[in-house]
């Protein structure tokens, strides 16, 4: 019973003793005392845009991983027609984009037009004559459909090639034909159907149609009116939109009713018009994409060609691909030149955290990304810094700690606000209970051994 007195004075002797022997315990804490090289400034609504204003350029991605596999045209083919040029609208800002005047030329026929000749018919009878009741010098009228290659087979004369010619040239390379296989070269041609040739409409119509194009081209209120007319339209929200040789033009609805000039635009073969209603970009750019697949190839030509235009955009997929992987195996072997930002002190998990490639990241991107912020068990949220070298330690302290009191939660909103910079040090300081409790418990298993010792 006498010891007990004793073993408690020895405690307190030895607590004393160990005090005084400077056995402490040290913890790490933020101080702005003179010559110590650090300037502390709160953070406030007005502080952090001072803090923010230090240069920094985020670092990019590599160009792969900006770019796309898509693109190019089929080889051997021709070019597929020009992406159109699509503006920026917005709604409220309609813009008058009118296609230039044109003057179109006259009727070339093409592949699919049918062509009819009007002759005289020979004094020769034969079977078809005694069925039909044909007599000599009677006029004889026979459609010739253009193939493929531009020609036309005409009987007694042969194939005759008349794609791309005029009514008048073509008039001309059958008359020559004519003669020279000795026939009588007194006909007359005409265009009796016309196939190779359209202008497409669709959108808000009564019938989306494809018009086949005549000797006489439409104006853009003939076009609309043989769709059907213009349907439910909201005239300061819709727009009539033609897609001509890769470049979009526009005429807001409203100005083309009460426009003569904008009604009778001249349309020219291969236009496509599209009415919107809704600021619809991408359902008009596939509509035109629809009308450039189908007047572009033939089906077996443009399936080869989609083929071989798949391909391609496959071999650059993957070269992209290949890129990309070496970019992310070279970052993570650390052969990758990054910027960081070091978590030390009370928070969930000391490490550093890479700062995001073309943005910039805040405080608490740099708290909550990381892994869950700080403890608040054992961190004091009235002692949060972010800890920054100076550019110019000659002419400031070297180190600025910019400190955050987040005592009331609503001060982390500056946290979203402050801007991180490379190097940057966030560190929190431990509860005062923390750091008495951590003391205690490194200094009284040895104040326990002394007073043993003591004692024995």
């Amino acid at each position: 019973m006498d010891r007990l007195p004793s073993f408690s004075v020895l405690l307190l002797v030895s607590a004393l003793g160990l005090s005084g022997c400077g056995l402490t315990y040290v913890s790490p804490l933020v101080r702005d005392e003179a010559d110590d090289g650090v300037a502390v400034v709160d953070m406030t609504g007005e502080s952090v845009p001072l803090a923010n204003r230090a240069p920094y350029a985020p670092r990019e991605l590599p160009d792969a991983f900006a770019q796309v596999a898509g693109g190019g045209s089929p080889r051997g083919l021709g070019a597929l027609p020009d992406e159109p040029d699509f503006p920026d609208l917005e709604p409220g800002e309609l813009e008058l984009r009118v296609p230039p005047p044109a003057t179109p030329g006259p009727y070339r026929i093409g592949v699919g037009d049918v062509i009819q000749l009007a002759t005289r018919a020979t004094p020769t009878e034969t079977l078809d004559s005694v069925v039909t009741g044909e007599v000599a010098g009677q006029e004889v009228r026979q459609d010739y459909t253009v193939r493929d290659d531009g020609t036309v087979s005409v009987p007694q004369v042969g194939a005759v090639q008349v794609g791309g010619l005029t009514v008048e040239d073509a008039e001309q390379r059958l008359f020559e034909q004519f003669i020279e296989a000795g026939l009588d070269p007194n006909f007359s041609l005409e265009i009796s159907g016309f196939n190779s040739q359209t202008i497409t409409v669709g959108g808000a119509v009564g019938t989306p149609t494809a018009l086949p194009v005549t000797l006489n081209l439409p104006s853009l209120d003939e076009a609309l009116t043989a769709a059907g007319g213009v349907q439910g339209t909201t005239p300061e929200y819709a727009s009539i939109r033609i897609y001509r040789d890769g470049t979009l033009y526009q005429i807001p609805y409203e100005s083309y009713r009460q426009r003569g000039d904008l009604r009778g635009v001249q349309l020219l073969p291969g236009d496509a018009v599209f009415v919107d209603t809704s600021y619809d970009l991408e359902r008009a750019q596939d509509y035109y994409a629809q009308q450039i697949q189908a007047a572009g190839l033939s089906r077996q030509a443009r399936t080869a060609a989609l083929t071989e235009l798949s391909t391609e955009i496959g071999l650059r997929r993957a070269a992209l691909e290949e890129a990309r992987d070496v970019f992310r195996a070279r970052a993570e072997l650390g052969e990758e030149t990054r910027d960081y930002v070091y978590l030390a002190g009370e928070v969930a998990t000391q490490g550093r955290y890479p700062l995001p490639y073309g943005r910039r990241a805040t405080l608490a991107d740099a708290l909550y990304d990381s892994g869950g912020g700080f403890d608040t068990e054992t961190g004091n949220p009235s002692q949060i810094y972010v800890l920054r070298a100076s550019a110019d330690p000659a002419t400031t302290e070297p180190v600025t700690a910019w400190h955050l009191d987040a005592r009331n939660a609503a001060n982390l909103i500056l946290a979203t606000q402050f801007e991180m910079r490379p190097n940057d040090i966030v560190f929190i300081e431990e509860q005062p209970i923390t750091r008495w409790n951590r003391a205690f418990q490194q200094f009284f298993p040895s104040l326990i051994s002394t007073a043993q010792s003591a004692v024995e």
